[in-house]
């Protein structure tokens, strides 16, 4: 089961961006929210884990690879799961929202009132597209859900299950009433052995070295669905269509975050969002506005802010009697940029929530005290 850690993090959604263009931050030490911050650890744990499932396989991914990829501390992940177990329950179950947040819509959406005798075929097809499509797209969230989900223990094995049942029905439903009694008399089981079947040529496609695009196998694939139902002259149409176009897969954009030698923490995120909306503050401005009352960690995080390029100091250090006037470097502003949209992101909106997930990969391997 999901731990009530884990449940608590996946239900609360994500707290509106800081408003742009404020003359300054509202004060105190949860002005900010450190529920933004967590939802982006989280996300970034997450990826970390479908990508090293992808790479090393279920078995020979640890908490010590997970929090090296997402760039968070043991503790951190600890605060957010269980264990390896719940984070894996976890990012299957993130995987299987995404899938259906593109595959729903496509198979609900289609217009089944145009004609009754092609409307099960039709709302199939779309549906099958949808989730050829996406898991050309997302190859390490769909290769999650039909590959590497079963080397799992019975959690994700039972959630993988409940899912190839809903396809099944879906299956089921609509087929066995195309032929009338002699269609239902084909019973479920046959609608068990289609769906086998189409995630079998999925798995074994996935599991090569170097796949080719599934969209490919949309008529194939389609040949299968209606055979039993339809008959073999069905079948020969479905695959006598025309092939989809092949969309080129997603090059997932440059992340900001990526090369930063250093672990993006909770005070990290507020003294960026406060130097955004205070350009030109001083050290014990910026300290204020993120709610850091040691003016030692205030300088010391601020200077290595520096040193990293990301914060630049407008007064001359050899200045006396002035104060700091600290603003953000182009660097820095991608930074905060990127900050920024991962906390804008609702959860619901699987669409905006994938980006964030696809562009929270492997931060820095360098674990900050």
């Amino acid at each position: 089961m999901t731990s009530s850690r884990n449940r608590r993090s996946a239900g609360r959604p994500l707290a509106a961006a800081v408003a742009s263009g404020s003359a300054s931050l509202p004060h105190g030490a949860h002005a900010l929210g450190r529920e933004r911050v967590t939802e982006i650890q989280r996300a970034r744990i997450l990826t970390a884990m479908t990508e090293l499932v992808r790479e090393r396989g279920v078995a020979d991914v640890v908490v010590a690879h997970i929090v090296e990829r997402a760039g968070v501390s043991r503790r951190t992940f600890y605060e957010l799961f269980e264990d390896r177990e719940d984070c894996l329950v976890a990012a299957f179950e993130h995987a299987v929202h995404c899938a259906a947040a593109v595959v729903l819509p496509a198979y609900e959406g289609t217009d089944t009132d145009t004609d009754t005798d092609t409307a099960w075929e039709d709302q199939i097809r779309a549906g099958l597209r949808a989730l050829l499509g996406f898991l050309d797209e997302q190859p390490a969230l769909g290769g999650l859900c039909v590959v590497d989900a079963l080397a799992a223990k019975p959690p994700v094995l039972e959630r993988r299950a409940r899912v190839a049942e809903r396809l099944v029905d879906a299956v089921h439903r609509g087929g066995a009433d195309l032929g009338g009694s002699a269609g239902r008399r084909l019973g479920r089981i046959v609608a068990e052995g289609v769906v086998g079947a189409v995630l079998g040529i999925v798995h074994a496609r996935l599991s090569e070295p170097e796949s080719k695009p599934l969209a490919g196998l949309l008529n194939q694939l389609m040949a299968i669905v209606v055979l039993p139902y339809r008959g073999p002259d069905a079948a020969e149409r479905e695959l006598k269509r025309r092939s989809p176009r092949r969309r080129p897969r997603a090059v997932a954009a440059t992340d900001p975050l990526r090369g930063l030698d250093m672990r993006l923490t909770y005070r990290t995120v507020r003294v960026l969002l406060a130097v955004s909306e205070c350009p030109r503050a001083s050290s014990r401005e910026i300290a204020d506005a993120a709610g850091v009352s040691d003016q030692g960690q205030i300088s010391k995080l601020l200077w290595r802010l520096e040193r990293l390029g990301l914060l630049a100091n407008e007064i001359d250090s050899a200045a006396r009697g002035e104060s700091n006037a600290w603003i953000l470097t182009g660097k820095g502003s991608e930074i905060e940029y990127a900050i920024r949209a991962r906390m804008g992101a609702e959860p619901a909106d699987c669409g905006a929530a994938s980006a964030v997930v696809a562009q929270g990969r492997g931060l820095p391997r360098r674990q900050e005290s």
